[in-house]
């Protein structure tokens, strides 16, 4: 295997056509790569955006959430009127791939130009069990254990009962119970009201009294506010298990968002989802989620209010899921009008399939602004908290929308509480940053901090681990090549062994791993072992004592392939005329039945449809950009892209 260097290759972008009724702004949104589902990430490591870093939904701050849900849809309007340009604006600031250490290539071919994510249907991700099965929605229907409630309990409630019983539910009213009135009393329709009320409002309970000779429904709480995290126990069949498992597509749309739709639709806690890996905004993706205690008729009942959502393949289990248990995900890519030759198309996937690409941390885990988020977290492993703060609050070159006053604030008058008054949108990064600040004070900025959910709060220090990784791995890869050599660290087991010079011929590269700097991990027992402590001296570090007076930002650790080779590898070269057509089918279009429109034999365009299967924590642009040849940071993107049309 040849190692070759990265160099600048443009990427060839469409002109608008006069018919085409996308915006300039719209074009730029679909090379914002950092809001996509590229990473087959576990859900472990939560990857930055540009528009702050969403607090994960089992982890937000209860008091102010419906106060946040009441101001999100005005903020992110007011976002989106700019988002074009603000996007190009801020990209004149990000990062390129060599400023993380992404500089090698594995494989020789010519390298080509294509689109990635021309629509975001284009990007297509389906999840693969810990089972090894991959997840897809094909099937609507309800357990028939749940067919025995009547679909009126929809429309039994009043549109007023129904606000009654929701501010009884969160304990808005003064009252500690709320009377419905049953209109053509009978049995039947008493019943599908008690059914109604528990099923619709979690922490809800019902009985039917007599008054004034008629007869009435009293709801009332049954559990005080715990009953809304944990719905009722004694409502639920004993024979049943406690979680609803359903396959969720969507589209355009990140999971904790989905899952925050989802539980204002249910009006319950966002945290009694459970998942096994997040999935990013700008794709088509689906996954398995489990829920407490939702049957599978309401989530069902879902289907027919949302737009770009589909829920279906319930079932009922014992257990919920846990983040990390999935053995990856299954991609689906179409790259439109490529301009490489069937023979270079060829080459290049051939090598993606028996050769595979360099393991690096894509670009979306190092932040897409002027504030790189590896250097917040080198500033957490120093311990300067005041830097931290700055880092993170401080006002960006190039960025718009809502945060711009925020910083400004900030940077103006240091006091928290004004700066988060100008913050409509506070569950992101910087609001419970402020939050923070506004309830330990200055002088205890680590407490602060601590304010952000701990996933968001790790996320910053693996982001300087996965820099490191990068760098070095382009060292070790410049060093000895493609091939193992003594020295190099090998897994038996869980733990990592150097290869002895007697045993370097029973060892390929797939077989190396290099570590992310930790206390409990082996270092190479060659020169890149020495690499790791002087870059690491550099930025001021002791590679020795990685170990935090925090516990959490204690390092331990990991080990990490350098090179991966796909699975279940497939492409096809299709031919097109028309920029919207779909190339991909998609779950819910197998469900309706909608067939692809069929493709031209003779169109003016190409592109590649690849599928190829990614182990977990591992990045689909990497592998594109292998394919390619091509920088896939978004600010070299955006900066071709405005170049190439003017």
């Amino acid at each position: 295997m040849e190692v070759n260097e990265a160099n600048n290759l443009a990427i060839k972008r469409s002109l608008p056509n006069a018919d085409d009724k996308e915006t300039e702004p719209e074009r730029y949104k679909k090379i914002k790569l950092s809001e996509t589902g590229i990473s087959s990430d576990t859900g472990k490591h939560t990857e930055i955006t540009e528009g702050g870093l969403q607090a994960l939904p089992s982890q937000q701050n209860e008091n102010n959430e419906k106060e946040d849900e009441e101001e999100l849809d005005n903020a992110v309007l007011e976002d989106d009127e700019d988002d074009g340009d603000t996007f190009a604006d801020m990209m004149k600031y990000g990062l390129v791939e060599q400023d993380v250490g992404i500089t090698k290539f594995v494989s020789s071919h010519q390298g080509f130009s294509g689109i990635l994510k021309e629509r975001y249907s284009d990007f297509v991700v389906h999840e693969i069990n810990k089972d090894g099965k991959m997840v897809v929605l094909d099937d609507l229907s309800v357990p028939a254990d749940d067919e025995e409630l009547s679909e009126d309990i929809f429309s039994v409630l009043s549109a007023q009962d129904k606000q009654r019983l929701e501010d009884l539910q969160h304990f808005k009213n003064k009252e500690d119970s709320v009377v419905i009135e049953v209109v053509e009393d009978t049995k039947e329709k008493r019943t599908v009201i008690h059914q109604a009320v528990k099923s619709l409002f979690p922490g809800l309970e019902t009985k039917t009294e007599e008054k004034e000779g008629k007869k009435i429904i009293v709801a009332y709480h049954v559990a005080g506010k715990t009953a809304l995290a944990n719905p009722r126990k004694h409502s639920w069949p004993k024979s049943r298990g406690s979680y609803c498992h359903f396959v969720l597509y969507k589209e355009n749309k990140d999971t904790m968002d989905a899952i925050n739709v989802l539980s204002k639709y249910l009006r319950v806690k966002p945290n009694i989802f459970s998942y096994v890996g997040t999935k990013d905004k700008r794709a088509i993706t689906v996954q398995e989620i489990a829920v407490v205690r939702i049957t599978a008729q309401r989530l069902s009942h879902l289907n027919k209010c949302l737009m770009n959502f589909k829920l279906g393949n319930f079932s009922y289990k014992k257990y919920p899921l846990k983040l990390g248990e999935l053995q990856g995900n299954h991609f689906t890519v179409v790259l439109r009008n490529i301009t490489g030759s069937d023979q270079q198309v060829e080459q290049a996937m051939t090598s993606l399939r028996d050769t595979g690409f360099i393991n690096y941390y894509g670009m979306q885990r190092f932040g897409t602004t002027a504030v790189p988020t590896y250097q917040v977290g080198k500033a957490i492993l120093h311990n300067k908290w005041s830097e931290v703060m700055d880092l993170i609050l401080k006002p960006r070159p190039g960025e718009r929308g809502y945060l711009v006053k925020c910083r400004e604030e900030w940077a103006k008058t240091k006091d928290p509480e004004a700066a988060l008054k100008k913050l409509p949108v506070k569950r992101c990064v910087e609001g419970q940053l402020l939050r923070g600040l506004a309830k330990y004070g200055m002088k205890n900025i680590a407490s602060a901090f601590g304010m952000i959910p701990r996933n968001n709060r790790l996320m910053y220090i693996h982001s300087y681990q996965s820099y490191v990784w990068n760098k070095i791995v382009s060292k070790r890869i410049e060093e000895y090549g493609l091939k193992a050599v003594p020295g190099d660290l090998v897994l038996k087991g869980a733990t990592a062994v150097p290869i002895e010079e007697s045993d370097v011929e029973k060892h390929t590269i797939h077989d190396v791993v290099m570590p992310l700097p930790g206390f409990d991990v082996l270092y190479p027992k060659h020169k890149i072992g020495k690499a790791y402590e002087e870059m690491m001296a550099a930025d001021g570090l002791d590679i020795n004592n990685m170990k935090h007076k925090i516990r959490d930002y204690s390092l331990s650790g990991a080990y990490r392939k350098i090179i991966i080779c796909p699975e279940n590898v497939t492409w096809e070269v299709l031919v097109y005329d028309d920029n919207k057509i779909p190339l991909v089918h998609t779950d819910v279009e197998k469900l309706e039945g909608t067939p692809l429109p069929e493709s031209s034999k003779d169109g003016k365009y190409k592109a590649l449809k690849m599928d190829f299967s990614l182990p977990p924590s591992t990045y689909a642009t990497m592998a594109i950009r292998e394919v390619l040849k091509m920088d896939t940071s978004i600010k070299n993107q955006t900066q071709l892209n405005t170049v190439w049309l003017r």
